[in-house]
């Protein structure tokens, strides 16, 4: 079966992550100070824009760095968790890398049934599943204890959100945290005080799916790295 390709949705994840690089050099400086080019202003920091997909039903398609829930009919090593990677493929005992990307689990669960029966097994059964998706979770980067995607349950704050990735890391700066998100149709970004926060003299902001939070003091992971080494240097310069 041909491969899926979706130019667009990888561009996509690749200017993702250019910008939570762009939110660490943003957010570089002192420990334990505030300051930096982005605002602490709470009030004007209004709500994202409304989310331009579709609730997760059967149409839901694949989108990069999400988690599918893979299980093989009595094959628990091929059984478990896979995440897209940013090119959209996800990497699978026996058949290797199988690319996911704009496909629903429907269509995925076609796609591996063909290849594990087409030497390994014989009427393979699959059932694949979105275990999280990136349309529905926040990005928590930078000194925290786990950086990483998690999803959104329910009316959720900064102050929650960051003790999801396991708190601000013992080289983390408390006091200059910056929020991205997208608000008429432009990235915007503010910076908030956790020390103020916790100690009630400011409000705790309310997060949203897409939002993504970067805690100063991070170190440029090699992942990101490789993306940016990849781009254009002129590609870092662009409005929040």
């Amino acid at each position: 079966m041909s491969q899926v390709q979706c130019p667009g949705r990888v561009a996509r994840a690749i200017r993702f992550s250019v910008t939570v690089l762009a939110a660490v050099a943003a957010l570089t400086g002192c420990a334990d100070r505030r300051g930096g080019p982005i605002p602490y202003n709470v009030e004007s920091f209004g709500v994202p824009d409304a989310p331009k997909v579709v609730p997760l039903e059967q149409n839901y398609r694949i989108a990069p760095l999400d988690t599918l829930s893979i299980r093989v009919f009595k094959m628990a090593d091929l059984s478990g968790d896979y995440e897209v990677d940013l090119t959209g493929k996800i990497s699978m005992p026996l058949v290797g890398e199988v690319s996911a990307i704009d496909l629903t689990t429907a269509e995925l669960d076609q796609r591996l049934t063909a290849k594990l029966g087409e030497k390994y097994l014989e009427n393979p059964d699959i059932s694949v599943g979105i275990k999280s998706s990136t349309r529905r979770s926040v990005t928590v980067d930078g000194s925290v204890g786990k950086s990483g995607t998690f999803p959104i349950n329910g009316p959720t704050t900064l102050i929650q959100a960051i003790a999801a990735a396991g708190g601000v890391s013992e080289n983390g700066n408390p006091r200059r945290v910056a929020i991205f998100r997208q608000i008429g149709g432009q990235r915007q970004a503010a910076a908030f005080d956790l020390t103020s926060i916790r100690r009630g003299e400011a409000p705790d902001p309310p997060i949203y799916a897409g939002d993504i939070i970067v805690v100063d003091g991070s170190a440029t992971k090699e992942a990101q790295r490789q993306i940016l080494n990849s781009l254009p240097i002129l590609s870092i310069f662009r409005p929040f």
